[in-house]
């Protein structure tokens, strides 16, 4: 039983990482990443299909991407729904392929962008910490049950915050990662 709770734990900590991974690649840094446009919809004859099902998406250069369209008349509506996302880009049609330029980050930006990366971070912190509580919760009830002593009880506490240490240092790095590659010039 202590092993499951432990093994659950650890699985969901790793999915809190993957997530912050995630996130953070949604949080561009000045060079062009077909990621950018993961969250954008099209309307698809009818429907809202996200963007990559309708185009391919890929980059010209550094600072560029493109997205090409399957078919030429979703061209423009590929082009108005990236406009309309909220992204800050201002997309050009030439009527078979759009691009997408990426403005030049500014410091202000960048360190508007650092504040949005260490939210994210202590947001999965936050998450891992939580994973903690209630592993600790279970190993408590299964004490109150009797199904386990206190010593066990204890040590499993003991290795759910070790976990927990882990996961969190991984945070840092994940952090540290992010920050370094968005002040970069």
């Amino acid at each position: 039983m202590i092993a499951d709770i432990k093994k659950d734990a650890e699985q969901r900590m790793q999915k809190s990482i993957e997530s912050l991974r995630n996130d953070l690649t949604k949080i561009r840094t000045g060079r062009a990443h077909p990621s950018l446009l993961d969250q954008i919809t099209v309307d698809y004859y009818g429907s809202e299909v996200p963007l990559s099902q309708v185009a391919n998406i890929g980059t010209e250069d550094a600072r560029t991407l493109k997205v090409t369209p399957w078919e030429k008349p979703m061209a423009g509506k590929i082009e108005k729904a990236i406009l309309t996302s909220n992204l800050g880009l201002n997309p050009s049609n030439d009527g078979n392929t759009i691009r997408v330029p990426l403005p030049a980050l500014t410091e202000e930006r960048r360190r508007d962008l650092v504040k949005v990366v260490k939210g994210e971070a202590e947001g999965a912190r936050v998450a891992i910490r939580n994973i903690r509580r209630d592993a600790n919760s279970d190993f408590k009830a299964l004490l109150k049950e009797k199904d386990i002593s206190e010593d066990e009880e204890r040590k499993a506490a003991d290795d759910i915050q070790k976990l927990t240490d882990h996961y969190i240092k991984e945070v840092e790095t994940v952090l540290e990662k992010k920050e370094k590659e968005l002040m970069e010039v």
